[in-house]
């Protein structure tokens, strides 16, 4: 047990899972509206056998990163830790997954390569040292809440579970239907609307969501200074954490600067949705020194070109 704390025990880790074979690519089944609640359930029910529970591992958020599918998981309990420690050592975890998403997808085996990292710390490399890994994964809290979208498709599994009679592709048809493939934008209560209008240089603008120019000016602007705004957004954003940003950095590289800072803000619009705001943009902006580019999204070059 970890000495002197009444607090309960708490420790987060990513799993990052990638097929091995070319013709089942994780992220491209799990960003279909039709094949996502088959992959939450197998993941569900592999994490359920590694733990012997049900709940004895959360996952916070599911980031699709080609060609990895990043889990992020919570531990509550240290003793659900180690087993889940043990099971992913012994290969029991990898098999079980194996097992769950061939019967999920109603495929072939869907052979897996896995990692798992806390911070900064590659698991993998210290497995035998079952107190040392758990360690890594008590210092690193977990800094979200579950996602609106994994809550939805927790409760979509239920009823699942519940019709287990239903013929499963049936099943699976009616659970895509409650997750609306309306992306990239989730529908938000009114309570979470944001703030009309905003200042920038003694100036007021209307708020808005970003537009698809928007994101393009941003990408071919933004140049080098694309992971200062991507950690300045990050602050409100917890979808774009460190680890996620340097993984766009090196998932991206070949395709350049343009492609990198793309994908760092389909990211926050992806997971912020109707939050997404020219706002926060410009925030993130101005905290860079980017001034020119702010202006730039809000039409002011334009308006002094014409006049």
């Amino acid at each position: 047990k970890m000495a002197g704390s009444s607090a309960p025990w708490i420790g987060s880790a990513y799993l990052f899972l990638q097929s091995t074979c070319e013709t089942i690519v994780l992220p491209s089944l799990y960003e279909s509206s039709q094949k996502k609640p088959s992959v939450f359930k197998a993941l569900k029910l592999a994490l359920a056998d590694s733990t012997g529970s049900v709940n004895g591992v959360d996952m916070l958020k599911v980031h699709c990163s080609h060609p990895h599918l990043i889990v992020q998981l919570k531990f509550c309990k240290q003793e659900n830790c180690r087993r889940f420690l043990r099971s992913y050592r012994e290969g029991a975890l990898q098999q079980s997954l194996q097992n769950h998403l061939q019967l999920s997808l109603a495929t072939t085996t869907v052979p897996l390569e896995m990692e798992l990292k806390a911070g900064n710390e590659h698991l993998d490399n210290m497995l035998k040292d079952e107190d040392r890994c758990v360690e890594c994964i008590y210092r690193e809290k977990p800094d979200r809440l579950r996602d609106e979208e994994i809550t939805e498709l927790e409760e979509c599994l239920k009823s699942l579970m519940v019709h287990q009679s239903i013929n499963n592709n049936m099943a699976v048809k009616d659970c895509a239907s409650l997750n609306s493939p309306s992306l990239p934008y989730p529908s938000q209560g009114s309570s979470l609307s944001p703030q009309v209008t905003f200042i920038f240089q003694g100036q007021e603008f209307a708020n808005r969501m970003l537009t698809p120019d928007d994101h393009q000016k941003f990408a071919k602007l933004v140049s080098k200074k694309w992971k200062q705004v991507g950690r300045s957004l990050q602050k409100s954003c917890r979808a774009l954490r460190d680890p996620v940003i340097d993984n766009l950095a090196l998932e991206y590289d070949r395709e350049g600067l343009y492609e990198q800072a793309y994908q760092l803000l389909l990211r926050f619009i992806q997971s912020e949705g109707k939050k997404a705001t020219i706002a926060r943009l410009i925030a993130a902006l101005e905290e860079n020194g980017l001034i020119s580019l702010a202006e730039e999204l809000l039409g002011l070059h334009s308006n002094e070109d014409c006049s």
